[in-house]
Protein backbone atom coordinates (compact mmCIF):
# COMPACT_ATOMS: atom_id res chain seq x y z
CA UNK A 1 0.00 0.00 0.00
CA UNK A 2 2.89 2.24 0.40
CA UNK A 3 3.09 2.75 -3.32
CA UNK A 4 0.03 3.86 -4.12
CA UNK A 5 0.21 5.99 -1.24
CA UNK A 6 2.83 7.53 -2.39
CA UNK A 7 1.87 7.75 -6.51
CA UNK A 8 -1.31 9.60 -4.70
CA UNK A 9 0.41 12.40 -2.96
CA UNK A 10 1.24 14.16 -5.85
CA UNK A 11 -1.67 14.25 -7.02
CA UNK A 12 -3.68 14.95 -4.39
CA UNK A 13 -0.95 18.23 -4.25
CA UNK A 14 -1.65 18.76 -8.23
CA UNK A 15 -5.63 18.74 -7.26
CA UNK A 16 -5.35 21.06 -4.28
CA UNK A 17 -3.03 23.64 -6.39
CA UNK A 18 -5.66 23.80 -9.08
CA UNK A 19 -8.58 24.10 -6.52
CA UNK A 20 -6.73 26.78 -4.76
CA UNK A 21 -6.37 28.73 -7.89
CA UNK A 22 -10.30 28.72 -8.42
CA UNK A 23 -10.70 29.66 -5.15
CA UNK A 24 -8.40 32.71 -4.96
CA UNK A 25 -9.44 34.06 -8.25
CA UNK A 26 -12.88 34.05 -7.15
CA UNK A 27 -12.64 37.67 -4.53
CA UNK A 28 -9.88 38.91 -6.76
CA UNK A 29 -13.05 38.71 -9.81
CA UNK A 30 -15.31 40.06 -7.40
CA UNK A 31 -13.31 42.76 -6.53
CA UNK A 32 -12.25 43.79 -10.15
CA UNK A 33 -15.95 43.62 -11.18
CA UNK A 34 -16.58 46.14 -8.08
CA UNK A 35 -14.21 48.80 -9.48
CA UNK A 36 -14.96 48.06 -13.44
CA UNK A 37 -18.97 49.01 -12.34
CA UNK A 38 -18.27 51.74 -9.86
CA UNK A 39 -15.55 53.34 -12.31
CA UNK A 40 -18.11 52.94 -15.20
CA UNK A 41 -20.61 54.99 -12.88
CA UNK A 42 -18.20 58.06 -13.27
CA UNK A 43 -18.23 58.03 -16.80
CA UNK A 44 -20.29 61.07 -18.05
CA UNK A 45 -20.92 63.25 -21.18
CA UNK A 46 -20.79 66.68 -21.02
CA UNK A 47 -21.53 68.75 -23.95
CA UNK A 48 -20.46 66.53 -26.29
CA UNK A 49 -16.96 65.60 -24.69
CA UNK A 50 -16.49 62.35 -22.40
CA UNK A 51 -15.47 62.84 -19.28
CA UNK A 52 -14.34 60.60 -16.09
CA UNK A 53 -15.19 62.37 -12.89
CA UNK A 54 -12.95 60.16 -10.47
CA UNK A 55 -11.88 61.94 -7.01
CA UNK A 56 -8.31 61.64 -6.19
CA UNK A 57 -8.65 59.44 -3.66
CA UNK A 58 -10.45 56.22 -5.79
CA UNK A 59 -7.91 57.04 -8.25
CA UNK A 60 -4.75 56.32 -5.63
CA UNK A 61 -7.15 53.10 -4.30
CA UNK A 62 -6.70 51.77 -8.14
CA UNK A 63 -3.32 52.50 -8.73
CA UNK A 64 -1.48 50.91 -5.79
CA UNK A 65 -2.24 48.01 -3.14
CA UNK A 66 0.38 46.22 -0.94
CA UNK A 67 1.40 43.95 -3.96
CA UNK A 68 1.14 45.49 -7.08
CA UNK A 69 -0.72 48.09 -9.06
CA UNK A 70 -4.18 48.48 -10.40
CA UNK A 71 -4.47 49.38 -14.19
CA UNK A 72 -7.44 51.35 -15.25
CA UNK A 73 -8.68 52.57 -18.51
CA UNK A 74 -11.48 54.50 -20.20
CA UNK A 75 -12.19 54.58 -23.59
CA UNK A 76 -15.09 56.34 -25.69
CA UNK A 77 -16.95 55.63 -28.77
CA UNK A 78 -14.93 54.64 -31.69
CA UNK A 79 -12.04 53.71 -28.98
CA UNK A 80 -10.76 57.44 -28.44
CA UNK A 81 -8.35 57.26 -25.57
CA UNK A 82 -10.26 59.31 -22.73
CA UNK A 83 -8.79 58.60 -19.19
CA UNK A 84 -6.14 55.78 -17.59
CA UNK A 85 -3.39 53.59 -18.88
CA UNK A 86 -3.16 54.06 -22.69
CA UNK A 87 -1.15 50.70 -23.08
CA UNK A 88 -3.66 48.48 -21.95
CA UNK A 89 -5.00 46.07 -24.64
CA UNK A 90 -8.44 46.47 -25.83
CA UNK A 91 -11.03 43.76 -25.89
CA UNK A 92 -11.32 42.29 -29.62
CA UNK A 93 -13.64 44.66 -31.77
CA UNK A 94 -16.58 42.30 -32.36
CA UNK A 95 -16.71 41.94 -28.03
CA UNK A 96 -19.46 44.29 -27.78
CA UNK A 97 -22.52 43.96 -25.26
CA UNK A 98 -25.42 46.84 -24.99
CA UNK A 99 -25.72 46.78 -21.47
CA UNK A 100 -23.13 46.75 -18.43
CA UNK A 101 -22.34 43.64 -17.41
CA UNK A 102 -18.89 42.88 -16.28
CA UNK A 103 -17.25 40.68 -18.07
CA UNK A 104 -13.58 39.22 -17.80
CA UNK A 105 -10.60 38.15 -19.80
CA UNK A 106 -6.83 37.46 -19.90
CA UNK A 107 -4.42 39.12 -21.41
CA UNK A 108 -0.97 41.06 -20.89
CA UNK A 109 0.38 44.36 -20.01
CA UNK A 110 4.22 45.32 -21.06
CA UNK A 111 4.84 41.35 -20.68
CA UNK A 112 3.12 40.94 -17.70
CA UNK A 113 0.26 38.80 -17.25
CA UNK A 114 -2.91 40.83 -16.37
CA UNK A 115 -6.69 40.04 -15.63
CA UNK A 116 -9.26 42.57 -17.02
CA UNK A 117 -12.59 42.87 -15.85
CA UNK A 118 -14.26 45.55 -18.58
CA UNK A 119 -17.46 47.04 -19.17
CA UNK A 120 -19.55 48.77 -21.67
CA UNK A 121 -21.64 52.06 -20.83
CA UNK A 122 -24.31 52.96 -23.56
CA UNK A 123 -24.35 56.71 -23.48
CA UNK A 124 -27.04 57.48 -25.09
CA UNK A 125 -29.97 54.76 -23.26
CA UNK A 126 -32.95 57.01 -24.77
CA UNK A 127 -31.45 56.16 -28.79
CA UNK A 128 -34.19 54.12 -30.48
CA UNK A 129 -33.51 50.78 -31.30
CA UNK A 130 -32.63 50.24 -34.86
CA UNK A 131 -29.62 53.43 -34.28
CA UNK A 132 -25.98 52.41 -33.38
CA UNK A 133 -25.46 52.78 -29.47
CA UNK A 134 -22.32 54.90 -28.43
CA UNK A 135 -20.34 52.94 -26.11
CA UNK A 136 -17.58 53.86 -24.08
CA UNK A 137 -15.05 50.74 -22.67
CA UNK A 138 -14.67 51.02 -19.20
CA UNK A 139 -11.68 48.47 -18.19
CA UNK A 140 -10.04 47.58 -14.80
CA UNK A 141 -6.82 45.45 -14.57
CA UNK A 142 -4.57 43.60 -12.27
CA UNK A 143 -1.43 41.55 -12.69
CA UNK A 144 -2.13 37.79 -11.36
CA UNK A 145 0.51 38.04 -8.56
CA UNK A 146 -1.68 38.38 -6.34
CA UNK A 147 -3.73 35.42 -7.25
CA UNK A 148 -0.85 33.22 -7.34
CA UNK A 149 0.46 34.56 -4.36
CA UNK A 150 -3.18 33.92 -2.29
CA UNK A 151 -2.68 30.22 -4.36
CA UNK A 152 0.41 29.35 -2.80
CA UNK A 153 -1.02 30.50 0.68
CA UNK A 154 -3.86 27.89 0.22
CA UNK A 155 -1.25 24.99 -1.17
CA UNK A 156 1.51 26.19 1.94
CA UNK A 157 -1.68 25.42 4.65
CA UNK A 158 -3.08 22.33 3.08
CA UNK A 159 0.24 20.39 1.91
CA UNK A 160 2.72 21.07 4.56
CA UNK A 161 0.39 19.17 7.32
CA UNK A 162 0.74 16.25 4.83
CA UNK A 163 4.72 16.02 5.20
CA UNK A 164 3.65 14.98 9.19
CA UNK A 165 -0.11 13.30 8.61
CA UNK A 166 1.54 11.05 5.37
CA UNK A 167 4.47 9.77 8.10
CA UNK A 168 1.52 9.19 10.63
CA UNK A 169 -0.57 7.35 8.20
CA UNK A 170 2.30 4.99 6.92
CA UNK A 171 3.29 4.06 10.11
CA UNK A 172 -0.40 3.02 11.14
CA UNK A 173 -0.89 1.00 7.42
CA UNK A 174 2.37 -0.60 8.37
CA UNK A 175 0.95 -1.28 12.04
CA UNK A 176 -2.49 -2.19 10.57
CA UNK A 177 -1.61 -4.47 8.05
CA UNK A 178 1.45 -6.62 10.06
CA UNK A 179 -1.08 -7.46 12.81
CA UNK A 180 -4.21 -8.14 10.21
CA UNK A 181 -1.45 -10.50 8.28
CA UNK A 182 0.03 -11.82 11.44
CA UNK A 183 -3.02 -14.88 11.42
CA UNK A 184 -1.80 -15.88 7.98
CA UNK A 185 1.71 -15.95 8.41
CA UNK A 186 0.60 -18.22 11.70
CA UNK A 187 -1.40 -20.36 9.21
CA UNK A 188 1.19 -20.44 6.86
CA UNK A 189 3.35 -21.80 9.57
CA UNK A 190 0.61 -24.27 11.10
CA UNK A 191 0.49 -25.43 7.16
CA UNK A 192 4.28 -26.06 7.00
CA UNK A 193 4.59 -28.07 9.90
CA UNK A 194 2.15 -30.46 9.11
CA UNK A 195 3.34 -33.92 8.05
CA UNK A 196 2.85 -35.06 4.50
CA UNK A 197 0.41 -37.46 4.80
CA UNK A 198 -1.43 -34.87 7.20
CA UNK A 199 -5.14 -34.26 5.20
CA UNK A 200 -6.89 -33.11 8.56
CA UNK A 201 -9.14 -29.85 7.65
CA UNK A 202 -7.85 -26.83 8.72
CA UNK A 203 -8.92 -25.30 12.23
CA UNK A 204 -11.59 -22.32 10.44
CA UNK A 205 -11.78 -21.00 14.45
CA UNK A 206 -7.72 -19.12 14.28
CA UNK A 207 -8.04 -17.47 11.23
CA UNK A 208 -9.42 -14.13 9.88
CA UNK A 209 -12.75 -13.76 9.11
CA UNK A 210 -12.63 -12.30 5.38
CA UNK A 211 -10.62 -16.16 4.63
CA UNK A 212 -13.12 -18.64 6.32
CA UNK A 213 -14.41 -18.95 2.43
CA UNK A 214 -11.30 -19.83 1.69
CA UNK A 215 -10.00 -21.84 4.47
CA UNK A 216 -13.87 -23.77 4.05
CA UNK A 217 -12.74 -25.15 0.13
CA UNK A 218 -9.31 -25.91 0.81
CA UNK A 219 -10.90 -28.25 4.07
CA UNK A 220 -13.33 -29.74 1.30
CA UNK A 221 -10.03 -30.08 -1.15
CA UNK A 222 -8.39 -31.79 1.30
CA UNK A 223 -10.90 -34.16 2.10
CA UNK A 224 -11.76 -34.97 -1.57
CA UNK A 225 -8.16 -35.57 -1.48
CA UNK A 226 -8.25 -38.18 1.12
CA UNK A 227 -11.51 -39.73 -0.29
CA UNK A 228 -9.05 -40.50 -3.23
CA UNK A 229 -6.26 -41.64 -2.08
CA UNK A 230 -8.28 -43.96 0.23
CA UNK A 231 -10.18 -45.50 -2.95
CA UNK A 232 -6.59 -45.47 -4.75
CA UNK A 233 -5.23 -47.37 -1.32
CA UNK A 234 -8.30 -49.68 -1.54
CA UNK A 235 -7.66 -50.48 -4.91
CA UNK A 236 -3.81 -50.90 -4.90
CA UNK A 237 -4.70 -53.77 -2.18
CA UNK A 238 -7.68 -55.52 -4.03
CA UNK A 239 -5.39 -55.95 -6.56
CA UNK A 240 -2.91 -57.09 -4.48
CA UNK A 241 -5.51 -59.69 -3.28
CA UNK A 242 -6.66 -60.70 -6.75
CA UNK A 243 -3.28 -61.20 -7.74
CA UNK A 244 -2.69 -63.07 -5.19
CA UNK A 245 -4.76 -66.51 -6.00
CA UNK A 246 -3.17 -66.48 -9.52
CA UNK A 247 -0.40 -66.46 -8.72
CA UNK A 248 -0.37 -68.68 -5.76
CA UNK A 249 -1.97 -71.25 -8.03
CA UNK A 250 0.66 -70.88 -10.59
CA UNK A 251 3.40 -71.41 -7.71
CA UNK A 252 1.62 -74.56 -6.82
CA UNK A 253 0.85 -75.84 -9.87
CA UNK A 254 4.35 -75.35 -10.93
CA UNK A 255 5.75 -77.11 -7.71
CA UNK A 256 3.79 -79.84 -8.57
CA UNK A 257 4.43 -80.22 -11.57
CA UNK A 258 8.25 -80.32 -10.56
CA UNK A 259 7.55 -83.00 -8.45
CA UNK A 260 6.09 -84.97 -10.79
CA UNK A 261 7.85 -88.09 -12.82
CA UNK A 262 4.52 -88.81 -15.07
CA UNK A 263 4.05 -87.11 -18.09
CA UNK A 264 0.37 -86.62 -18.08
CA UNK A 265 0.19 -85.88 -14.68
CA UNK A 266 3.11 -83.15 -15.36
CA UNK A 267 0.62 -81.94 -18.74
CA UNK A 268 -1.98 -81.43 -16.32
CA UNK A 269 0.03 -79.53 -14.18
CA UNK A 270 1.18 -77.40 -17.05
CA UNK A 271 -2.16 -76.40 -17.97
CA UNK A 272 -3.37 -75.20 -15.11
CA UNK A 273 -0.56 -73.18 -14.92
CA UNK A 274 -1.19 -72.07 -18.30
CA UNK A 275 -4.73 -71.24 -17.02
CA UNK A 276 -3.38 -69.06 -14.09
CA UNK A 277 -1.21 -67.30 -16.10
CA UNK A 278 -3.94 -66.32 -18.63
CA UNK A 279 -6.27 -65.23 -15.65
CA UNK A 280 -2.74 -63.17 -14.23
CA UNK A 281 -2.55 -61.79 -17.69
CA UNK A 282 -6.43 -60.94 -17.76
CA UNK A 283 -6.60 -59.46 -14.44
CA UNK A 284 -3.21 -57.18 -15.32
CA UNK A 285 -4.72 -56.65 -18.58
CA UNK A 286 -8.35 -55.24 -16.99
CA UNK A 287 -6.44 -52.96 -14.29
CA UNK A 288 -4.07 -51.32 -16.90
CA UNK A 289 -7.41 -50.82 -19.04
CA UNK A 290 -9.31 -49.70 -15.83
CA UNK A 291 -6.60 -47.35 -15.16
CA UNK A 292 -6.18 -46.12 -18.56
CA UNK A 293 -10.18 -45.12 -18.68
CA UNK A 294 -9.85 -43.33 -15.16
CA UNK A 295 -6.48 -41.33 -16.22
CA UNK A 296 -8.72 -39.77 -19.43
CA UNK A 297 -10.48 -37.25 -18.41
CA UNK A 298 -6.81 -35.65 -16.85
CA UNK A 299 -5.21 -36.24 -20.43
CA UNK A 300 -8.30 -34.84 -22.28
CA UNK A 301 -10.32 -37.58 -24.81
CA UNK A 302 -10.60 -36.93 -28.21
CA UNK A 303 -14.09 -37.61 -29.18
CA UNK A 304 -15.09 -37.69 -32.98
CA UNK A 305 -18.12 -39.21 -34.57
CA UNK A 306 -18.37 -42.70 -35.05
CA UNK A 307 -21.14 -45.17 -36.65
CA UNK A 308 -22.23 -47.05 -33.59
CA UNK A 309 -22.84 -49.90 -35.43
CA UNK A 310 -19.97 -50.53 -37.40
CA UNK A 311 -18.57 -50.39 -33.69
CA UNK A 312 -21.16 -52.80 -32.89
CA UNK A 313 -20.05 -55.08 -36.10
CA UNK A 314 -16.52 -55.07 -35.25
CA UNK A 315 -16.64 -55.54 -31.22
CA UNK A 316 -18.50 -58.89 -32.28
CA UNK A 317 -16.09 -60.13 -34.83
CA UNK A 318 -13.36 -59.74 -31.58
CA UNK A 319 -15.89 -62.23 -29.44
CA UNK A 320 -16.74 -64.94 -32.40
CA UNK A 321 -13.91 -67.42 -31.80
CA UNK A 322 -15.03 -66.87 -28.40
CA UNK A 323 -18.13 -67.95 -28.37
CA UNK A 324 -17.65 -71.16 -30.89
CA UNK A 325 -15.37 -72.49 -28.25
CA UNK A 326 -18.39 -72.41 -25.43
CA UNK A 327 -20.72 -73.31 -27.71
CA UNK A 328 -23.02 -69.66 -27.65
CA UNK A 329 -24.93 -67.98 -30.20
CA UNK A 330 -23.42 -64.17 -30.74
CA UNK A 331 -25.60 -62.30 -33.06
CA UNK A 332 -25.39 -59.06 -34.38
CA UNK A 333 -28.89 -57.08 -34.79
CA UNK A 334 -27.63 -54.62 -37.76
CA UNK A 335 -29.45 -51.04 -37.43
CA UNK A 336 -32.20 -49.39 -40.04
CA UNK A 337 -30.83 -46.61 -40.01
CA UNK A 338 -26.81 -44.65 -39.56
CA UNK A 339 -26.47 -44.81 -35.54
CA UNK A 340 -24.45 -41.61 -34.89
CA UNK A 341 -22.35 -40.57 -31.67
CA UNK A 342 -19.39 -38.64 -30.38
CA UNK A 343 -16.96 -40.39 -28.56
CA UNK A 344 -13.51 -42.08 -28.33
CA UNK A 345 -13.72 -45.22 -30.58
CA UNK A 346 -10.90 -47.18 -28.45
CA UNK A 347 -12.48 -46.27 -25.07
CA UNK A 348 -15.94 -47.49 -26.53
CA UNK A 349 -14.73 -50.82 -28.28
CA UNK A 350 -13.04 -51.52 -24.97
CA UNK A 351 -16.52 -51.22 -23.16
CA UNK A 352 -18.43 -53.26 -25.72
CA UNK A 353 -15.65 -55.19 -25.16
CA UNK A 354 -16.14 -56.43 -21.77
CA UNK A 355 -19.91 -56.21 -22.13
CA UNK A 356 -19.61 -59.04 -24.46
CA UNK A 357 -17.12 -60.71 -22.08
CA UNK A 358 -19.07 -60.29 -19.75
CA UNK A 359 -22.47 -61.75 -21.24
CA UNK A 360 -20.40 -64.88 -22.55
CA UNK A 361 -19.05 -66.10 -19.36
CA UNK A 362 -22.42 -66.07 -17.73
CA UNK A 363 -24.27 -67.93 -20.22
CA UNK A 364 -24.65 -71.43 -20.44
CA UNK A 365 -23.40 -73.35 -23.51
CA UNK A 366 -26.14 -73.25 -26.17
CA UNK A 367 -27.21 -69.85 -24.96
CA UNK A 368 -27.50 -66.50 -27.17
CA UNK A 369 -26.33 -63.17 -26.73
CA UNK A 370 -26.89 -60.35 -29.03
CA UNK A 371 -25.49 -57.09 -29.66
CA UNK A 372 -27.62 -54.04 -31.50
CA UNK A 373 -27.29 -50.79 -31.85
CA UNK A 374 -30.46 -48.41 -32.63
CA UNK A 375 -31.63 -45.06 -32.49
CA UNK A 376 -34.53 -44.02 -29.98
CA UNK A 377 -35.61 -40.50 -31.04
CA UNK A 378 -32.69 -38.41 -30.63
CA UNK A 379 -30.54 -40.75 -28.40
CA UNK A 380 -28.61 -43.81 -29.55
CA UNK A 381 -28.66 -46.81 -27.56
CA UNK A 382 -26.39 -49.26 -27.54
CA UNK A 383 -27.27 -53.04 -26.00
CA UNK A 384 -26.02 -56.50 -25.35
CA UNK A 385 -28.79 -58.91 -23.75
CA UNK A 386 -27.45 -62.97 -22.93
CA UNK A 387 -30.03 -65.56 -21.72
CA UNK A 388 -28.05 -66.31 -18.52
CA UNK A 389 -29.05 -66.39 -15.17
CA UNK A 390 -29.49 -62.28 -15.35
CA UNK A 391 -28.89 -60.06 -12.02
CA UNK A 392 -31.62 -59.30 -9.24
CA UNK A 393 -32.42 -56.08 -9.04
CA UNK A 394 -30.43 -55.40 -5.58
CA UNK A 395 -27.54 -56.53 -6.94
CA UNK A 396 -27.61 -53.82 -10.34
CA UNK A 397 -26.14 -51.25 -8.53
CA UNK A 398 -23.08 -52.81 -7.06
CA UNK A 399 -21.88 -55.01 -10.12
CA UNK A 400 -20.05 -52.07 -11.22
CA UNK A 401 -17.85 -51.87 -8.39
CA UNK A 402 -14.74 -52.78 -8.50
CA UNK A 403 -13.99 -55.99 -7.50
CA UNK A 404 -17.45 -56.72 -6.56
CA UNK A 405 -18.80 -60.51 -7.75
CA UNK A 406 -22.08 -61.63 -6.91
CA UNK A 407 -22.10 -64.56 -4.23
CA UNK A 408 -22.58 -67.67 -5.25
CA UNK A 409 -21.53 -66.56 -8.59
CA UNK A 410 -18.81 -69.88 -9.92
CA UNK A 411 -17.79 -68.19 -12.78
CA UNK A 412 -14.13 -67.27 -12.93
CA UNK A 413 -13.91 -63.03 -12.76
CA UNK A 414 -12.11 -59.99 -11.61
CA UNK A 415 -15.12 -57.84 -11.14
CA UNK A 416 -13.18 -55.20 -13.01
CA UNK A 417 -15.35 -56.00 -16.84
CA UNK A 418 -18.39 -53.90 -15.25
CA UNK A 419 -15.88 -50.68 -12.97
CA UNK A 420 -14.27 -50.51 -17.01
CA UNK A 421 -17.78 -50.01 -18.39
CA UNK A 422 -18.97 -47.26 -16.16
CA UNK A 423 -16.29 -45.33 -16.41
CA UNK A 424 -15.68 -45.34 -20.24
CA UNK A 425 -19.20 -44.88 -19.84
CA UNK A 426 -19.59 -41.48 -17.72
CA UNK A 427 -16.23 -39.95 -19.52
CA UNK A 428 -19.10 -40.12 -22.63
CA UNK A 429 -22.21 -38.82 -20.77
CA UNK A 430 -23.87 -42.26 -21.31
CA UNK A 431 -26.42 -44.14 -19.06
CA UNK A 432 -26.19 -47.53 -18.29
CA UNK A 433 -29.18 -49.73 -17.10
CA UNK A 434 -29.77 -53.38 -16.76
CA UNK A 435 -32.88 -55.02 -17.06
CA UNK A 436 -33.92 -58.62 -17.30
CA UNK A 437 -34.37 -59.85 -21.40
CA UNK A 438 -37.61 -59.63 -22.69
CA UNK A 439 -36.84 -62.49 -24.72
CA UNK A 440 -35.34 -64.90 -22.45
CA UNK A 441 -38.21 -67.92 -22.67
CA UNK A 442 -36.67 -69.50 -19.06
CA UNK A 443 -37.81 -68.99 -15.93
CA UNK A 444 -34.82 -70.23 -14.19
CA UNK A 445 -32.74 -68.07 -17.04
CA UNK A 446 -33.98 -64.51 -16.91
CA UNK A 447 -30.97 -62.99 -18.95
CA UNK A 448 -30.00 -59.81 -18.67
CA UNK A 449 -29.69 -56.87 -20.89
CA UNK A 450 -27.38 -53.69 -20.69
CA UNK A 451 -28.69 -50.79 -22.34
CA UNK A 452 -25.97 -47.44 -22.57
CA UNK A 453 -27.92 -44.70 -23.78
CA UNK A 454 -26.16 -42.01 -25.03
CA UNK A 455 -26.66 -38.35 -25.36
CA UNK A 456 -27.60 -36.49 -28.51
CA UNK A 457 -24.35 -35.27 -30.41
CA UNK A 458 -24.23 -31.48 -30.12
CA UNK A 459 -24.73 -29.63 -33.21
CA UNK A 460 -22.04 -28.67 -35.77
CA UNK A 461 -21.84 -25.25 -36.58
CA UNK A 462 -21.62 -24.62 -40.71
CA UNK A 463 -20.27 -21.46 -42.33
CA UNK A 464 -23.30 -19.93 -43.31
CA UNK A 465 -20.56 -18.41 -46.48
Amino acid sequence: MLAPLLLLWPMSIAITYLVAKSIANQPFDRALADSATVLAQQVKEVDGHLVAHLPGSARDILRADDVGSVFFQVVGPGRAYVDGDRDLPLPPGDDLERGGAVRFRNDALHGTPVRVAYSYVNLDPLASRGSEPRLALVQVAEPLDKRAQLANEIIKGVILPQFIILPVILALVWFALSRGLSPLAQLQERIRARRPDDLSPIDSRQVPEEITPLVGSLNDMLERLSQTIDMQKRFIADAAHQMKTPLAGMRTQSELALRQSDPDEIHRSLEQLAKSSESATRLVNQLLALARAENQPHAGLAFEELDLGLLAKAGVQDWVQASFAQRIDLGLEPPDQTVTVEGNPVMLRELLSNLIDNALRYTPSGGSVTVRARRDGERALLEVEDTGPGIAPTERTRVFERFYRILGTSVPGSGLGLAIVREIAQQHGAEIDIFNNPRSLSAKLPGCLFRLTFPPPAPRITDAS
